[in-house]
């Protein structure tokens, strides 16, 4: 999929298209109301239009990455209300069928990232956004909602896994890749060999979608 990316917003890659693999196969029903959280390009909510949603909302903090993803929804005919801003915040209140989510999940630096770093920078956990969208999840989600998310398997899926039922949703694992370091993973690597996250010779790791439903109530 070629997309228009100015400087500074994510590039969709492997996190991306694994998403949107798991998403063709979730069985989304025709009619779904969407939430793309953290939409970079707008890859994920031109994936969603396959599914007819009745609507898609995504959002973004980086001003850069919501022009891009309003450019490449309209040339593609998707129909999609973007904003900027924090997504809890811009859609607090509201719920959706669906919930979509590539956060930043590269674990190594601490402290509130700036600029472009946003798009990747997730503290030393690699779980800041990723704690912050378990917790909310539950109250995003309508009856009988899905949420998926990908992240990196140095990130805990488990603990991912554990927030998510905590809250009330069925979790699971559905879809795995081992794929290689990029050029933030590979920049970081006497980083993460410190934290013990990963060995001095490792050069991949694992990706896995995992998905939250909420029950269905009558």
């Amino acid at each position: 999929m070629s997309l228009t990316r100015p400087p500074g917003v994510y590039r969709p890659q492997d996190d991306t298209w694994l998403l949107a693999e798991a998403l063709a196969e979730a069985g989304i029903r025709p009619g779904a109301a969407v939430l793309d959280v953290g939409c970079g390009t707008g890859a994920l909510s031109i994936a969603a239009a396959s599914t007819r949603p009745r609507s898609i909302t995504a959002v973004d903090v980086c001003r850069r990455a919501v022009w891009a993803a309003r450019v490449n929804t309209v040339l593609r005919g998707v129909h999609a209300e973007i904003v900027h801003g924090d997504a809890f915040a811009r859609v607090a209140g509201r719920t959706f069928d669906l919930v979509l989510a590539n956060p930043p999940y590269v674990p190594g630096h601490d402290g509130r990232p700036r600029g472009r770093n946003r798009a990747w920078d997730a503290g030393l956990d690699g779980r800041v956004q990723l704690d912050r969208l378990c917790v909310n999840a539950p109250l995003l989600l309508a009856s009988g909602g899905t949420l998926l998310v990908v992240h990196s398997g140095l990130c805990d899926e488990e603990k991912t896994l554990r927030q998510l039922r905590d809250g009330g949703l069925k979790a699971t694992v559905v879809a795995r890749a081992d794929v290689p370091f990029g050029p933030v993973m590979r920049a970081r690597r006497n980083e993460l060999v410190a934290q013990g996250l990963i060995t001095p010779d490792q050069s991949t790791e694992e990706l896995v979608v995992i998905r939250g439903d909420q029950p269905a109530t009558s």
